[in-house]
């Protein structure tokens, strides 16, 4: 789901960056050499000018000849060998040359057209949903807002390409951070009676990110109920089809053995429970019943009651129902045990999660705590033999790119496509947004203008390109994109693989059958994501409310050792640096984010109502030495 955003109007031309395949060869000549080991990149179809003039050619050779009479056709054939024979070295050569340009330009096509991203970016985005979309009858073009902004990072980056590049990028800019170690996995000192109440069944709803939350508020809910806690079920969504239960993503027994001194957990209802009829005795709890982000007093005060009663209590479509202050220490530090030490992938997404990051890094041996805490040992902790130490470790960025159709639908913003993305959106609000719209009617809405200006709109891959651009991260910069369902597809991809052609995917990465166990669990694939986001050397996220981006960068800065950098832009700082695009010189740009990010990394303990899973910087979670 998306946040609230904002628009702008009229698709470009069909036009690439202001880069021709010249310049490019003579700004990027010395990148075309691939790494050793990573996936290809893309590859153009044979054709063009080359074959036309071939046929020209001909053409002009059959035409020539009417003009022959019998009588001279000797001494012509004669006249013509001679000419063959005097320059056959310059006709060698200038098919030589031609064959060697055609082979460079399709080269340099490979290389830099994004048109290989017509597969990986579907066009209309999500896969998630299913709805007819307006047809396009116009060939696709690249869709870009900042045009000039994007011409002054590519001619920046090809003029950095081969200096030394400074080491702060990797790291964290703050030296406090490391100053936090982990501390929530320590059990209370405080005994108390259990399973005195009764049991609590959780049927958790949304992807595997919402579902996580909802898991470690159940835990807290238990126990502050003195309750039994059932393994939680997960809800199947029309949105998300993903039938994977909790011990298809998590190790139950793990689950049980971490919490046990804290909580009851048990994996099935006793027998004589299983037939009572909840919603009839009155033990069915839905949204309706409890407040967002509810106090203990709350649950206190309404479930406890039914719960000494019926002995059962199940919260149908529980997710974000527990606030995070005021809370007691000990539920908050119940909570955090829980998200950051009891919930362990199983094996199955362990052992591909591993394949994965090996593959991004080209190396075999695990580097970091966030390593062990994810993939166990799986990843050895020293190099194979068979590893060439020459090759050095390779660091990537991972990015969660945010720009899906439905929170691009969502934010009611408009981004440079034209008529055409007006009436797909539309169309697409009409299906899955009914009571979006029926709001809008009521209340006069912001401007696509006002929204872009107040910085409501999601980033797209173009302002995402800007910002690494900002940064200083190089043209090279190897980059692992978190899921792949971009709306507007390769015509949205278009700027940021210009500028960042390594860029890849699970599904680059991992062969079909390697995936095949994953196809249809859109929750299993989403935990590949996260491995691969949480163990990357730099993170950067688009859109800080995501559920992903939160609970990734909580478990960066957890169990990062303040050597995890998390890239954050602040969308409404952003939005006023965009908004020069079509005066500000690009130091003055680069200046200008670098300090945006720098301020977004100061090392903050967590604020008050603030979600302990995003920023666990606190005495409940972690202890400062």
């Amino acid at each position: 789901m998306g946040k609230q955003g904002s628009p702008r109007g009229r698709q470009e031309e069909n036009a690439d960056l202001d880069i021709s395949y010249g310049d490019k060869e003579q700004q990027f000549g010395n990148l075309l050499v691939q790494h050793g080991g990573d996936p290809p990149i893309g590859r153009r179809l044979a054709g063009g000018d080359y074959n036309s003039d071939n046929v020209f050619l001909a053409e002009g050779l059959k035409n020539d000849s009417a003009k022959f009479t019998p009588c001279k056709g000797a001494y012509v054939g004669k006249r013509q060998m001679g000419w063959l024979h005097r320059h056959i070295k310059s006709i060698v050569f200038t098919l030589l040359l031609m064959g060697f340009l055609f082979l460079l330009d399709s080269l340099l096509f490979s290389i830099f057209d994004p048109v290989m991203l017509q597969n990986k970016f579907p066009l209309q985005g999500s896969s998630k949903t299913e709805v007819e979309m307006v047809p396009r009858t116009v060939k696709e073009g690249p869709v870009k807002l900042y045009e000039r902004l994007l011409n002054l990072a590519a001619s920046s980056l090809a003029e950095k390409e081969f200096k030394q590049e400074s080491s702060k990028l990797w790291e964290e800019p703050y030296p406090q951070a490391s100053s936090w170690k982990p501390c929530a996995d320590k059990t209370s000192p405080h005994a108390k009676p259990r399973n005195i109440t009764g049991y609590i069944l959780i049927s958790a709803n949304g992807g595997l990110n919402q579902q996580r939350v909802a898991v470690c508020n159940a835990v807290a809910i238990a126990s502050l109920l003195n309750a039994t806690l059932v393994i939680p079920k997960f809800l199947f969504s029309n949105v998300w089809k993903d039938p994977s239960q909790f011990g298809d993503i998590y190790q139950e027994d793990y689950f049980m053995d971490i919490l046990k001194d804290e909580v009851n957990i048990i994996k099935e209802l006793p027998p004589n429970l299983k037939l009572l009829a909840v919603e009839a005795a009155g033990s069915l709890i839905t949204d309706a019943d409890l407040s967002k982000e509810a106090t203990p007093d709350e649950y206190i005060k309404k479930i406890l009651p039914l719960l000494l009663r019926n002995r059962v209590v199940h919260f149908l479509g529980y997710g974000n129902r527990l606030g995070f202050d005021p809370l007691p220490y000990e539920l908050q530090r119940l909570r955090c045990k829980c998200n950051f030490h009891a919930l362990k992938f199983v094996p199955k997404i362990q052992q591909t999660g591993s394949l994965l990051v090996r593959r991004i890094r080209r190396y075999d041996f695990a580097r970091s705590t966030l390593d062990k805490q994810l993939l166990g040992n799986l990843i050895p902790h020293v190099p194979l033999r068979d590893h060439h130490a020459a090759e050095g470790p390779s660091k990537y960025l991972a990015l969660h790119l945010r720009f899906e159709i439905d929170m691009v639908a969502y934010s009611m913003c408009e981004f440079g496509g034209g008529e055409t993305e007006t009436r797909e959106l539309q169309t697409y609000r009409e299906v899955h947004f009914p009571l979006l719209l029926e709001r809008l009617k009521e209340s006069k809405p912001l401007s696509p203008e006002e929204l872009r200006r107040t910085g409501k709109c999601p980033l797209t891959p173009e302002e995402a390109a800007l910002v690494l651009a900002g940064l200083g991260f190089k043209h090279g910069t190897y980059i692992y994109l978190a899921g792949s369902d971009i709306y507007g597809g390769q015509s949205r991809m278009q700027a940021l693989i210009t500028l960042y052609p390594n860029l890849v995917t699970k599904e680059d990465l991992l062969t079909p059958n390697e995936l095949a166990p994953f196809r249809n669990f859109s929750s299993q694939l989403a935990a590949l994501d996260f491995i691969a986001c949480a163990t990357s050397d730099v993170f950067a996220i688009t859109d800080s409310g995501s559920q992903l981006s939160s609970l990734v960068s909580g478990f960066r800065t957890y169990y990062g050792g303040g050597n995890a950098p998390t890239v954050r832009p602040s969308e409404y700082r952003l939005a006023a640096i965009l908004s020069r695009n079509k005066t500000i010189g690009w130091h003055s740009f680069e200046g200008k984010i670098r300090k945006m990010i720098n301020e977004g990394q100061r090392v903050h303990v967590r604020g008050f109502g603030r979600s302990i899973y995003q920023h666990p910087r606190c005495k409940q979670c972690m202890c400062r030495h």
